[in-house]
């Protein structure tokens, strides 16, 4: 039995693209329609063998479809729903890969038509790369897909999302939407701030009459690699989810600081502490 008998994917990119791939992989889905505003990466697409057809305009999109997944920015999300809402099919179910949940969730859950069914989710996975053709089968394979079901959930509509991110190979957590804001803030949402601000303060530096980003090496490139993501995905976020990225900030600010002060103490049994710590938690995460 297919997971979806027509799946409408809304933002056939980096992870919507995945999404599909995976799925029609593994003989989970019969149709698979895309949908998005950027005809040459629908048509690519097409080509790629993502989806089998595509349509630009969302409400005739989902037209037919028992599972619609919005692959959109996040500040769009509760806005596209709203537009295809009164198009969506009795029983179907919507479901998004947002990283930001609290909000999202709670609006899309007030503008679900009934009989219809919305399910919060978000695959800890990705790259720096976006388009279709940055999207491969192997993305969420071993990852984490945190689900965010409220109490109005509907149970059946829950187990079919969750089961269409074990069939993407992720491990899947359920999780409060306000708990997860806080944790994907920390794990994810401060490295991007951090790496963007690293970048910029480098570049900035004026002590020397040239750039010194092009001196830099596999450490830097390897550490600021996620400040190559795109910038309007990463201000949407920044917007949605700015009490706890805040949080993680001032919480990074002050440990920044505690080391400012080891080494301007020329403490060095106080940094070689601060660093063990760091590498036993590191390495326990390995």
């Amino acid at each position: 039995m297919f997971l979806s008998k027509r799946m409408a994917i809304i933002g056939v990119g980096l992870i919507g693209g995945s999404l599909a791939r995976v799925l029609r992989q593994q003989g989970e889905v019969g149709e698979i329609v895309g949908i998005g505003r950027t005809e040459p990466n629908l048509r690519r697409a097409v080509e790629l063998g993502v989806i089998d057809r595509y349509c630009q305009n969302p409400c005739q999109g989902v037209q037919g479809a028992d599972l619609v997944f919005l692959a959109t920015p996040v500040c769009s999300i509760a806005s596209v729903l709203e537009k295809i809402a009164p198009f969506l099919a009795p029983g179907c179910i919507v479901t998004d890969g947002g990283s930001v949940k609290e909000s999202v969730v709670a609006a899309c859950e007030r503008l679900m038509p009934a009989g219809t069914f919305f399910v919060g989710g978000h695959p800890i996975a990705g790259t720096e790369q976006s388009g279709v053709d940055a999207s491969f089968d192997a993305l969420f394979q071993g990852k984490r897909c945190i689900v965010t079901p409220t109490d109005t959930t509907d149970k059946h509509a829950l187990r079919r999302v969750e089961s269409m991110w074990e069939c993407a190979g992720s491990e899947v957590v359920r999780m409060d939407a306000h708990k997860h804001d806080r944790v994907v803030a920390a794990i994810s949402h401060l490295p991007h701030m951090v790496a963007y601000s690293l970048v910029n303060a480098v570049e900035a530096y004026d002590r020397l009459d040239e750039s010194i980003l092009k001196y830099s090496a596999g450490g830097f490139r390897d550490f600021t690699r996620i400040a190559s993501s795109d910038p309007a995905m990463w201000r949407d976020i920044a917007l949605m989810n700015g009490t706890a990225i805040l949080e993680m900030i001032d919480s990074f600010s002050n440990c920044l600081g505690m080391l400012r002060t080891l080494v301007e103490q020329g403490d060095a049994a106080g940094l070689e502490k601060f660093f063990a710590e760091s590498k036993r938690s590191r390495d326990a995460i390995l």
